[in-house]
């Protein structure tokens, strides 16, 4: 059932989260619906290309700085680009909803993913993760893989391999 666990870096993930609550907590405090719309986009660009959107400011800011180390754990990657497809379509929809003027609708979409990352940051929970969990125990096409053995659907991993540098 798990044979095909990957090494996911959970720190990467994490430092997506952290910059995703920072990006859209300055958009709200700045009322700017275009950063919204350019987290959205960011995070829908990293779910095509298979990886956390601002992976770049954790490789080549983050990491280097030695501010946030590596966390690799044995994880399924794609309930986290599930998650993070969601979350940007979530943002995408709140842009709209902002420039139409439905600003109530708008920011609480905003603040709903930036709860939710946090969530996942601090918690260890991933909201996305867990739906991605229950659509492939109905079976619905294209959600086909389970969580790790002994792990609660949308809980971060417990255990590290050897974290690389």
């Amino acid at each position: 059932m798990n044979e095909n666990l990957q090494r996911v870096d959970h720190a990467a993930i994490t430092a997506n989260q952290l910059t995703i609550i920072t990006l859209t907590i300055a958009a709200f405090i700045l009322n700017a619906p275009w950063l919204v719309a350019l987290v959205a986009l960011t995070m829908l660009a990293g779910t095509v290309l298979r990886m956390p959107g601002f992976l770049f400011l954790y490789r080549y800011l983050l990491k280097p700085a030695r501010l946030m180390k590596p966390h690799i754990l044995l994880d399924n990657p794609e309930p986290h680009r599930f998650a993070q497809g969601f979350g940007g379509v979530v943002l995408l929809i709140a842009t709209l909803a902002l420039f139409a003027g439905a600003t109530l609708f708008g920011w609480a979409m905003v603040w709903l993913v930036a709860a939710l990352a946090a969530l996942n940051a601090f918690g260890g929970f991933c909201a996305g993760c867990f739906l991605y969990y229950w659509l492939s125990r109905l079976k619905v096409p294209g959600f086909y893989k389970n969580p790790p053995a002994g792990i609660i659907p949308g809980m971060r991993p417990k255990e590290s391999v050897a974290d690389e540098s």
